[in-house]
């Protein structure tokens, strides 16, 4: 498949009426040229938060495939990537670098909910704008008043608890419910909005364990929550400790109900491991395509993915955080068309809330929409169940 085809089946109507804009002057925006538009962004590359790295090396590939096609507007774009392990203050320090050193025009896709919160003053202090932070924490929406240069990315998480709730009330009335969830603020949203829906129901939770993204081993809480005589386990944390906690309660014997993290729903790299059939009736929100789900393997998107991943990013194409990163950076190309001449700071936060458009890998009936009204790209996920072979969308 050639270049330009695949470009033009993930993109759809994102490349719509901007192939005809003319060059943008961007003058005296930090980071824009004539021939360069440059972007930073902190993630994980080292330590145990490592795995979410894929995320900026998939939105990185992206821009390759922009740039071999002209980039935008005749400028290629420059993403810099910093190592923050994951951690808030080094998230902050490398913030600083990018903007005071590296001159980043804005920052786009930082990873985590801790560490992107840790920038968001200094970035709004300074008029950067931070946009599309790998995090539903619902700050990004409640204080957008208040930091109106920033932007999260990712369904609101106490949205996800809320659907999780509103669907176990629905299936499962009687249910005696535990959630184990990441002990930051993306698990305790989550946990927030479990709870509101749980407790309109008259549903308290009968155990709640946290867990550390550094932890080596989830073990006791999982058998402290079995011994909670919990029917129903809301798994709400990284890969590795999804992986190790369906691992664990299957191996002393616990057979609930189990929902768990979307960005931890991957066949191949959380799923199978455990063994496809110990983890048969699992269910998670979700709203991406998971690129090694048979379920999709006809999908004209899921082709063209395998197709831009082949070419720019080989060997992660089976890997959920780097569509992640591709859909985010697809939603940047976007605003940058939709900049057109102006890509002054003030114009790039103006059209971050001017976006709605559907993109190719995520799953169908959802779509990026922002507005003044709400300024968060994703209103809405999906209920799947995973049924020993392929994730089955069931009901929002």
């Amino acid at each position: 498949m050639q270049k330009r085809q695949f470009i033009t089946m993930l993109s759809g109507t994102m490349l719509a009426g901007v192939s005809g804009l003319t060059r943008a002057q961007g003058a005296g925006t930090p980071g824009v040229t004539d021939s360069e538009i440059k972007i930073g962004s902190t993630l994980p590359l080292s330590g145990p938060a490592a795995g979410y790295g894929a995320v900026g090396k998939a939105m990185s590939a992206w821009f390759d495939l922009v740039n071999a096609e002209g980039g935008v507007n005749g400028r290629k774009l420059k993403l810099v990537l910093a190592d923050d392990g994951y951690s808030p203050p080094k998230s902050l320090e490398q913030v600083r670098r990018l903007v005071e050193r590296e001159q980043v025009a804005f920052i786009a896709g930082q990873i985590g909910s801790s560490t992107g919160l840790a920038a968001r003053s200094y970035l709004n202090n300074a008029k950067v704008p931070q946009l599309f932070v790998t995090s539903g924490a619902a700050t990004w929406l409640d204080d957008a008043a208040k930091f109106p240069w920033s932007m999260g990315w990712l369904p609101l998480y106490t949205d996800e608890g809320r659907i999780l709730a509103r669907h176990i009330l629905r299936t499962r009335p009687n249910a005696k419910i535990a959630m184990f969830y990441q002990n930051d603020d993306a698990g305790k949203d989550v946990l927030r909005g479990l709870k509101e829906v749980l407790a309109a129901g008259g549903k308290p939770l009968v155990r709640e364990e946290s867990h550390e993204v550094s932890d080596p081993t989830v073990d006791s809480q999982i058998v402290s929550m079995q011994a909670s005589g919990a029917d129903v386990l809301v798994a709400w944390g990284s890969p590795k400790a999804t992986l190790q906690s369906l691992r664990k309660a299957h191996d002393i014997g616990w057979r609930p109900t189990i929902y768990i993290n979307p960005s931890a729903s991957s066949v191949p790299m959380v799923l199978t491991p455990v063994g496809l059939d110990k983890v048969k009736g699992v269910m998670s929100a979700a709203f991406l395509k998971d690129p090694g789900d048979p379920t999709w393997k006809d999908d004209s998107g899921l082709q063209a993915w395998h197709a831009f991943m082949d070419k720019y990013n080989k060997g992660a194409a089976k890997e959920y955080l780097a569509v992640l990163g591709a859909c985010i950076g697809q939603t940047v190309v976007q605003l940058l068309k939709q900049c057109g001449k102006d890509l002054s700071r003030e114009n790039i936060m103006r059209q971050s809330l001017r976006l709605d458009m559907e993109l190719p890998m995520m799953l169908p009936g959802l779509r990026i929409k922002t507005s003044d009204a709400r300024p968060h790209p994703i209103p809405d996920m999906r209920i799947q169940q995973f049924d020993g072979t392929s994730w089955k969308v069931m009901s929002s």
